[in-house]
């Protein structure tokens, strides 16, 4: 476990010379080493950068200087438990584990911290259920949202019409890998389609087996939940099978240039779900200026405005907006976790306030309430052009069948508030 200190070095003389200034500590959970790195550093990348960003053109959030205590994981849940208790005790105000092992042990430390989370597009699923989760938002959706978007996306190509065609999941045999199970199982149900369940186990370098299988079933259409290299290998898998590539979707964890690129042409034509548009954003180009240039990038300034750089990033403007919102209610700058909660809880993001941080269409309108931390549940799905080497948005945002979701949701965060004593309702 190693912990690293980011401050604002553009306020160094200043805060020396003056008088002494609050900060707003963010802890971020990284994993910059082991088979996630290649996912988990341009992630951290972005999510830093905003933040370093804002200290650079603001002065902070509210004229409070954000402080990014770094804590490297290894993607391990032991060590994001001990990254946890190591940084909570500096006055974070949210965390962001970026892995749903680490979410899951979280939680309960978390709620009895007063401390929130923003498990963004990941975590435990039925945490959107504020009345029971009240310290965890996983908005702007949800893996339940994306196992329907996919679905739905397969509809629309199949005429609204999956009946007898055979859906294969391939999925990181772990908390997270498992998350979309009881969502296709129920879809599959209701939509006629036959479901086979594959899993890959830890780190995901091993999956002939797996991809035997499906040449010998010959599904329709392959889902993927991976993450590291374990989509890499799979991208590899199916080529060496000769899958077709425009059948087989990741979920956006499995849909990043590095998840395509070693295979080279043999990617071409996968497909996978974004929770965020990845295009020429003029907040990147403030970065690329205020901050790459001036010294104080994250990390060495090759991931910027990739897709998971972009998520980053966006995750972070989220955070930094829910924070002024929580400075706005309370009429404080200097803002404690509880408060931060509230600004979570009460964040509306519009196509307007998006547009005026630079960052017009990057991601779905959605507004948390304390019924629903899980915002609209919507996502796209993007293709990967390998000869130019960029992703094609095929769709718009798609919503999820919250027919089927919402239930799910109720059951599941019921047991969970049975299980641990916990009386439903809003703080």
């Amino acid at each position: 476990m190693k912990i690293k200190t980011l401050a604002a070095m553009a306020f160094a003389g200043t805060i020396a010379a003056g008088p002494a200034l609050a900060e707003l500590v963010i802890p971020d959970l990284s994993y910059r080493t082991g088979p996630y790195a290649a996912g988990g550093t341009p992630f951290s990348d972005g999510y830093q950068d905003y933040f370093n960003l804002l200290n650079a053109r603001d002065g902070g959030i509210g004229g409070e200087v954000v402080r990014i205590l770094e804590c490297e994981t290894g993607y391990n849940t032991e060590k994001g438990v001990e990254c946890y208790e190591s940084t909570k005790g500096e006055g974070a105000l949210i965390y962001q584990p970026l892995s749903t092992g680490i979410t899951y042990q979280l939680i309960p430390k978390a709620t009895a911290d007063n401390i929130p989370m923003h498990t963004l597009g990941y975590g435990r699923t039925s945490a959107a259920n504020g009345e029971v989760f009240n310290w965890v938002f996983n908005y702007p959706a949800n893996y339940w949202d994306a196992a329907s978007v996919a679905v739905n996306y397969l509809l629309d190509e199949n005429g609204d019409d999956l009946d007898g065609k055979k859906i294969a999941l391939v999925y990181h045999n772990s908390a997270y890998g498992k998350e979309p199970i009881r969502t296709l199982e129920a879809l599959s149900e209701m939509h006629g389609f036959e479901l086979t369940q594959l899993a890959v186990d830890h780190p995901g370098q091993e999956q002939k087996s797996q991809w035997l299988q499906i040449r010998r079933e010959r599904p329709d259409y392959v889902i993927m939940w991976g993450w590291g290299v374990m989509n890499q290998v799979a991208v590899q898998e199916a080529a060496n099978i000769g899958f077709p590539m425009e059948n087989f979707i990741g979920n956006w964890w499995a849909g990043a240039e590095h998840d395509v690129t070693p295979a080279g042409m043999a990617a071409d034509g996968y497909k996978s779900l974004n929770m965020n548009r990845v295009q020429d954003y003029p907040v990147l180009d403030e970065i690329k200026t205020l901050v790459h240039d001036a010294g104080n990038a994250a990390g060495d300034g090759s991931n910027l405005g990739s897709v998971l750089y972009v998520r980053g990033m966006y995750t972070a403007m989220l955070a930094a907006d829910a924070i002024a919102k929580a400075q706005e209610i309370h009429g404080v700058s200097d803002v404690t976790p509880p408060m931060v909660r509230d600004g979570l809880e009460a964040l509306e993001m519009t196509n307007a306030r998006m547009a005026e941080l630079g960052m017009e269409g990057i991601g779905p309108e959605f507004s948390a309430s304390c019924q629903n931390h899980g915002g609209s549940g919507q996502g796209l799905v993007q293709q990967w052009n390998a000869a130019d080497g960029v992703w094609v948005p095929l769709t718009d945002f798609i919503a999820p069948d919250d027919s089927v979701i919402d239930p799910l949701i109720a059951e599941d965060s019921a047991a969970f508030a049975a299980e641990n004593g916990i009386t439903p309702g809003c703080l």
